[in-house]
């Protein structure tokens, strides 16, 4: 490899786009095609990015395979960056292990690093926690080794260990200042910054106040909770979801936003079936729903008669809460991935939250109408972002399952 590429190839590890950029912007050969790409996606430009990286990959030869499979990993992260989830991950892993077989452990682990934060920003929270297990981080040289340790954080805190995501966040700042990297350290302190931020509201004996993740936690282990963010009654490590089951929620809430006294039939009517004026049918039906809820929650609460309507007590000690989002809507969870800053697709946010794309589209085409979203682009190449919202809480509205569910 000649002198400049070696240099440019050092620049960029050190986080000097720029200063690669003046040692190969001129040429157009294989080598320096995928450096000048991996430069131009430091700098923020992921289109020329992606569009440098595809030619270098085309331009090395057949016995260049562990340059191209090179290629194919830096060109995975722009696709996870950009927030494209349509990019093929069978790419990434044939890439991944290409480089193993070729003795070049580094990247490989880098690839596979990218495929575990890819499962975690969809929500397959459990796939990436084996992956993450059999991922040897020894050969990460300090900024893949940060990032390494961001993933295992952000895992932990989808999962409300809220103790062990401060362990990784400090052993990410560790690597980030080691690496001498201020724009990856910055990256650390923020994601820090969200175990100390409020992440939903307690509501109980009729007052609210904010949470944090770690009083989330703590909250889960004292308390029965009907949990707002996820749809499901939880107490003492068991979980009933209500998810599908919109009407049992609903009665759910209301009796425990009420808790310990009771709510009128006419309330849980208006609650659960949205209806202005109780007539006969609806006392049937209301009947029916709470003969249904009582056997959901047979394990965890009684769901009682009172003069005027209904209760709910814990079985045993202790008391009853409601866990709900900092900001709550129809397209809440929507909002949650659009407020990390980002540009998405409405196909990659299909992906992301599980639903189909024409659900997606009407949600986004709502938010537009209230100022909560903008476009960029048009047609394939349009893309949705929204100015993150303060305290929102992205951890507690994404998809993924929170401890015992």
């Amino acid at each position: 490899m000649d002198s400049l590429i070696t240099a440019a190839a050092r620049a960029l590890a050190s986080g000097d786009a720029l200063g690669a950029l003046k040692r190969v912007a001129l040429r157009d050969d294989a080598p320096a095609l995928a450096l000048r790409g991996i430069a131009m996606a430091q700098l923020g430009d992921l289109v020329r990015a992606k569009a440098l990286l595809k030619s270098a990959a085309r331009a090395f030869g057949p016995r260049e395979a562990v340059a191209r499979a090179r290629c194919v990993v830096a060109e995975a992260e722009i696709a996870l960056v950009s927030r494209d989830l349509t990019w093929p991950p069978k790419a990434l892993d044939a890439a991944a292990k290409v480089l193993e077989a070729h003795g070049d452990r580094v990247n490989a682990a880098h690839a596979g690093n990218i495929a575990i934060r890819r499962l975690v920003l969809i929500g397959r929270l459990d796939e990436a926690e084996r992956a993450l297990g059999r991922l040897d981080p020894t050969p990460l040289p300090p900024p893949l080794r940060a990032a390494h340790e961001l993933v295992a954080a952000g895992i932990a805190v989808r999962r409300l260990r809220t103790e062990a995501a401060r362990a990784a966040l400090d052993r990410a700042g560790f690597a980030a200042r080691q690496a001498g990297m201020p724009v990856l350290t910055a990256e650390v302190e923020t994601a820090a910054r969200v175990l100390d931020l409020p992440a939903a509201r307690l509501v109980s004996r009729g007052n609210e106040r904010p949470l944090r993740l770690a009083e989330v936690e703590t909250l889960f282990s004292s308390t029965l909770v009907v949990d707002a963010c996820r749809h499901v009654v939880r107490a003492a490590g068991a979980v009933v979801p209500l998810a599908s089951r919109p009407v049992l929620f609903a009665l759910a809430r209301a009796l425990a936003e009420a808790w310990p006294g009771d709510v009128a039939r006419g309330v849980l009517i208006a609650r659960a079936f949205r209806g202005k004026h109780a007539d006969e049918s609806h006392r049937a039906r209301l009947r029916v729903e709470i003969g249904r809820l009582r056997a959901e929650l047979s394990g965890l609460a009684e769901v009682s008669a009172t003069k005027r309507g209904f209760a709910l007590s814990p079985r045993g000690a202790g008391e009853i809460a409601v866990l709900a989002p900092l900001v709550e809507g129809p397209h809440a969870a929507v909002l949650a991935f659009l407020a990390d800053g980002e540009a998405w697709s409405s196909s990659a946010l299909s992906i992301a939250l599980g639903a189909s794309p024409r659900t997606v589209q009407r949600a986004l085409e709502s938010l537009v109408g209230e100022d909560k979203v903008q476009a960029i682009g048009r047609g394939r190449a349009r893309r949705w972002m929204s100015p993150p919202l303060s305290g929102f809480p992205t951890i507690l509205l994404l998809p993924g399952p929170l401890p015992s569910d």
